[in-house]
């Protein structure tokens, strides 16, 4: 099962999901237009936070491409504990 941990919003799951599914990197406009329900806003304010919490990276500063993290992966297969995505 997945930690919901405090920082975490009904969003985070969907966005780690898609970026696992497709296993390629992807700009924000790409990730919003592809998951129902999640608004590009949404999607540009959450990567960040997803980015320094470890479960996902941004690949290319420049372009604004961001990618899954083992960490990430771990977290979707529920092999992380709330307390590692608290810290």
């Amino acid at each position: 099962m997945r930690p919901l941990v405090s920082w975490m919003t009904k969003s985070d799951p969907a966005i780690l999901e898609f970026f696992e599914e497709t296993g390629i990197a992807m700009p924000p406009a790409v990730v919003s237009y592809n998951i129902v329900g999640v608004s590009h806003p949404t999607v540009k304010r959450r990567l960040p936070n997803l980015v320094e919490h470890g479960l996902l990276e941004k690949v290319d500063d420049d372009r604004g491409y961001y990618q899954i993290t083992d960490h990430g992966r771990a977290y979707l297969e529920g092999e992380l504990d709330a307390k590692d995505l608290e810290e």
